[in-house]
């Protein structure tokens, strides 16, 4: 038996310690914000927060966890309330929504540690979550963002960039997300 907190709740798990975090979430406690997307900790989908730290909750045993918080997209704000969602709402960013759950949660953790970032420090944060529509490894423009529909980006690529710049003030000039000056 151990306990994890989880969305400031505590919850005493009876399982295999060895099970991952992400299905415990899903099937146990019936949070399915969290999606399971390759089951190696590749694609970011499953991401939640462990004190405060992103955290691939598909590679995540659950005994690793006990006694500690985790934070699911459910979980950051009752209310949708949270900076990076209401940007992501804004903009109106998901175009499937299957991966806009890890990106929030990656996005709101890196932009708490740091809350004024470097080009630099945004690449690096946002690499590792992997949309499933396959538009950010593809796309790259000149121009910043325009909205919607821009000629020469699809739909989704806009909006994550307006999105990221709402929610850090710096124009993102191509995707995979690079800002420019």
């Amino acid at each position: 038996m151990a306990t994890v907190i989880v969305n400031d709740r505590s919850h005493e798990i009876d399982l295999d310690p060895q099970p991952p975090l992400l299905w415990v979430l899903r099937d146990t406690l019936g949070l399915t914000g969290a999606k399971y997307g390759c089951g190696m900790g590749l694609c970011g989908a499953c991401t939640v927060l462990v004190d405060g730290e992103p955290r691939r909750a598909c590679v995540t045993p659950i005994s690793t966890v006990a006694g500690r918080r985790v934070t699911t997209i459910q979980g950051l704000s009752p209310d949708r309330g949270h900076s990076v969602q209401r940007a992501w709402i804004a903009e109106q960013v998901p175009q499937c929504g299957f991966c806009q759950p890890g990106q929030i949660m990656a996005a709101a953790a890196f932009l708490d540690r740091h809350p004024d970032p470097s080009d630099a420090e945004i690449d690096r944060a946002m690499a590792g979550i992997l949309c499933r529509c396959g538009t950010y490894q593809r796309v790259r423009s000149g121009q910043p963002p325009g909205g919607v529909g821009e000629p020469g980006m699809p739909p989704i690529a806009p909006a994550v960039a307006n999105a990221v710049f709402v929610a850090t003030g710096k124009p993102v000039r191509s995707l995979p997300i690079r800002l420019g000056t």
